[in-house]
């Protein structure tokens, strides 16, 4: 029986309406809910998620479904619920808190904050009951009363020394723009993290970071530095094998669990397949290795297939989860194939997907051509027989329960994908592609544009919803660059110039160069992010700071090459101190360095 719907019930965001019928006293983020902590004299409990997130789908049902938390949150605190994906500024901040106070973070993630929005706890999955050395909820909120009614200067000064590092940890002296050498101290870096086994740059868990291998890409063409592009082949060829490839339905989970990429953690997210189309591509431009061609198109087929809505643009992401269980969908036991393959393709298929009992991932231990080599047969009819028998396969999956959709449409997320549609329609001559991106281009501008200036974050019901931050003008800016590039229709590229004029208004920092990530407009929110590195998405800043090399090479105006250039000596000091991790904007000084 469904309990009582609670404030979220009127959200639009999936990820929200999961929580709608929860016992805890949700509010949305908003000056009720800090109103009503300020005159109650509650601290506040924010909680920060996703609607494909396999551990927030934990801490609801173990959680915010429970009678007893409930009823200790709705005592002692005014409940907060926010979906990073609709407010990644308000979730890159409080990140970046959890990371100042606990050295990591994750999802979904959870702090106290005073009632006038300064925090003084962060963690992330917080079980219902204490387990050793982790506290539950049932411990952790008669504590925090506890401290707020007893030691409230104490709570104060806590929050305040936190206020202090994040002052300290987002606020960056400008330098001298960083240049070549950086570049090569970045792949310096990267080279002694590499995994020469497996790729990649990292143990377990094990992320594709798309950024990192366009970087490398790039480097290795514009310095002849052969090991660069060797480590973007070993990494795309050791993911291709690996069960973070959906091998039946094309695309790539968010991370793999493992460090030979086998196991994946089975969300699918729309940004990691438009940097994958990306990065396949360009691979496939540098080396002309029919893998990567077949790769690429194989993401494209599953985002046009399964992610696209009706009107031509892009959902956010597919679930981990189905039927209560992760990767439901995605795994297969050697029963299930032995009934739907074929005699004449069986034992083959057994032995080159390595398959054994029950809760089997495909991936392959090799290559193709090594398979064949080892099983003593021809590539041609190896490539063929496994092609047949993951064909049967793909239509069995697709009458089990698929993993839930999350339908957002965000503005960011899509110009991602439009981008990347357009660069590899244009490399493989693919008009399908170009005009996939042409169709959801449209759609931006008629819903999530007003009066070609001014940028929604997400489209809900038809129409704008939520204002725009830095990467939805600088992500959609070079959608619409790429789009230009792909047709040559000259229109795309003036409709990207004025919403750069807007994006000059909105977010630029005329004091340290580069830009905030939102408007500031948001009072409630106890910190104006601004940032330049690299995650798993590329940084606005860096997207922005190459856009306006486009624009200084189309207009000849050198005020868009300075300020290009003032992005780059506003993140100095940190690109000096971590290079690795500012790889896109380092990808940008390359090409300022040509200019």
């Amino acid at each position: 029986m469904k309990n009582k719907e609670n404030r979220l019930i009127t959200e639009k965001s999936p990820y929200l309406l999961q929580h709608a019928h929860n016992p805890v006293d949700w509010h949305p983020w908003g000056k009720e809910a800090f109103t009503k902590a300020q005159e109650e004299n509650k601290p506040i409990f924010l909680s920060i998620g996703y609607s494909t997130c396999h551990w927030c789908h934990v801490m609801e049902k173990e959680c915010f479904s429970d009678e007893e938390v409930a009823q200790l949150l709705n005592d002692a605190c005014v409940s907060i619920k926010v979906d990073r994906e609709e407010r990644p500024d308000i979730d890159h901040v409080c990140m970046a808190v959890s990371l100042i106070m606990n050295g990591s973070g994750g999802w979904p993630l959870n702090l106290f904050l005073t009632p006038n929005g300064k925090p003084f706890f962060a963690a992330s999955y917080i079980p219902k009951e204490t387990s050793g050395r982790i506290p539950g909820l049932m411990d952790m909120v008669p504590r925090v009363k506890w401290l707020w009614l007893m030691q409230k200067e104490d709570v104060l000064k806590s929050a305040e020394s936190i206020m202090n590092a994040l002052e300290k940890e987002m606020t960056n002296q400008k330098g001298t723009c960083p240049d070549k050498n950086l570049a090569k101290k970045a792949f310096q870096e990267l080279s002694r993290n590499f995994d020469p086994l497996w790729g990649g740059f990292s143990k377990a868990p094990k992320f594709p970071m798309p950024p990192v291998l366009l970087f490398l890409l790039e480097y290795g063409k514009i310095f002849k530095e052969e090991k660069a592009i060797k480590m973007v082949e070993k990494t795309l060829d050791c993911m291709a094998m690996g069960g973070i490839r959906d091998h039946l339905g094309g695309g790539f989970a968010r991370y793999s669990t493992d460090r030979e990429w086998k196991i994946p953690h089975f969300e699918k997210m729309l940004y990691d397949q438009a940097l994958l189309l990306k990065a396949y591509t360009a691979a496939w431009e540098m080396t002309g290795r029919d893998i990567y061609k077949k790769i690429a198109f194989e993401i494209a087929a599953y985002v046009l297939r399964d992610l696209r809505s009706p009107e031509g643009v892009f959902f956010a992401a597919e679930d981990a989860d189905s039927e209560g269980v992760e990767g439901r969908f995605y795994v297969w036991t050697e029963e299930e194939i032995r009934r739907l393959v074929p005699s004449e393709d069986r034992q083959l298929f057994l032995q080159a997907y390595g398959i054994h009992g029950e809760g089997n991932v495909l991936a392959l231990p090799a290559s193709l051509e090594e398979l064949a080599a080892t099983y003593n047969v021809e590539l041609q009819k190896l490539d063929q027989s496994l092609q047949k028998s993951r064909a049967l396969l793909f239509e069995a999956r697709n009458r089990r329960v698929r993993p839930h959709c999350d339908r957002k449409i965000l503005t960011d997320w899509n110009a991602l994908m439009i981008e990347a549609l357009a660069f590899a329609g244009r490399i493989f001559e693919e008009r399908q592609f170009i005009e996939a991106a042409r169709n959801a281009v449209d759609f931006l501008l008629e819903k999530a544009v007003y009066q070609e200036k001014e940028v929604y974050h997400s489209v809900a019901d038809g129409k704008g919803h939520i204002p725009g931050l830095l990467n939805d003008y600088s992500f959609f800016i070079r959608a619409l660059l790429e789009l230009e590039e792909a047709t040559g229709e000259e229109d795309y590229g003036e409709k990207g110039m004025g919403l750069l004029r807007s994006m000059n208004d909105i977010f630029y920092d005329p004091k340290r160069g580069g830009y905030f990530m939102n408007s500031g407009l948001d009072e409630l929110l106890f910190f104006r992010p601004w940032s330049g590195e690299d995650g798993v998405m590329v940084s606005g800043n860096s997207v922005a700071m190459m856009n306006l090399l486009r624009f200084n090479k189309r207009t000849g105006n050198k005020e868009y090459y300075e300020m290009a250039r003032g992005i780059g000596e506003a993140f100095a000091q940190r690109v000096q101190q971590v290079p690795a991790m500012y790889t896109h904007l380092l990808t940008a000084t390359l090409a300022l360095s040509d200019e």
